[in-house]
């Protein structure tokens, strides 16, 4: 039997250290919080309480005003205020690019949803700094329209913060992306990052390899992802 050479000999597992790391951005806040920002011109807002969750974006073009909302009941639309009927495709589509955003801004919290697979596939070193990698995959059953993506996440083993991730993607011909974290800050007890978004010249490279291209300077700068005017409220 072949064995792999990033083997985890470690008394840690991917569920302990995620655990870990959600407590360490949220200081046990998360679960109770109202949270609003801005991101690329648009404004979302989240509501998490007893189990319940309202996820929220709002932005205008030059005809309406549009508010799109996600439930745990599913998926509503409003075009100046008045709900519109919408094709379940569509509103399947809209409900994941709202759930795509909160989701990336609200990391690592959502890596305990039911759907969310977690392994400890080996451990790095970036920049000098040890790291956990966890694979992250998803079921069918809940995990959206893009369940096949795969994530990697590179977890701080001291500081248990998640300072870079990766995934790779199949719509739109497929793709690969990597995350290094920057400007750290706390609001409220919930720490949040923006992210430099990179990118490789080949998708023939596995979601490991990554951070040695990283520190290679192998990867081109692709965009910033930042969030403005973040705001948090606590037991909404």
């Amino acid at each position: 039997m072949l064995i792999s050479c990033k083997e985890v000999k470690t008394p840690f597992s991917a569920q302990s250290i995620v655990d870990k790391a959600i407590a360490t951005v949220c200081s046990d806040n998360c679960e109770q919080a109202e949270i609003s920002f801005i991101f690329r011109d648009k404004s979302y807002k989240s509501v998490r309480k007893d189990g319940n969750f309202r996820l929220e974006r709002m932005f205008s073009d030059s005809t309406a005003t549009y508010q799109d909302i996600v439930t745990n009941e599913g998926f509503l639309r409003y075009r100046n205020d008045t709900f519109q009927q919408i094709a379940d495709s569509t509103a399947l589509r809209l409900a994941n690019s709202v759930n795509s955003v909160h989701y990336f801004a609200q990391l690592p919290f959502g890596l305990n949803d039911p759907a969310v697979n977690k392994e400890l596939v080996g451990d790095t070193s970036i920049k000098g700094a040890p790291y956990f990698e966890v694979e992250v995959t998803f079921s069918e059953e809940g995990g959206g329209t893009d369940f096949d993506d795969v994530f990697m996440y590179w977890i701080n083993k001291k500081t248990y913060t998640v300072d870079y991730l990766a995934y790779s993607y199949a719509v739109n011909g497929g793709g690969i992306r990597f995350r290094e974290a920057y400007n750290p800050r706390e609001i409220n007890g919930i720490r949040f990052v923006d992210y430099y978004n990179y990118k490789p010249d080949t998708l023939e490279y596995t979601l490991d390899q990554l951070p040695k291209l990283f520190e290679q300077g192998a990867l081109a700068l692709l965009s910033k992802i930042e969030l403005k005017n973040i705001e948090v409220n606590l037991n909404p």
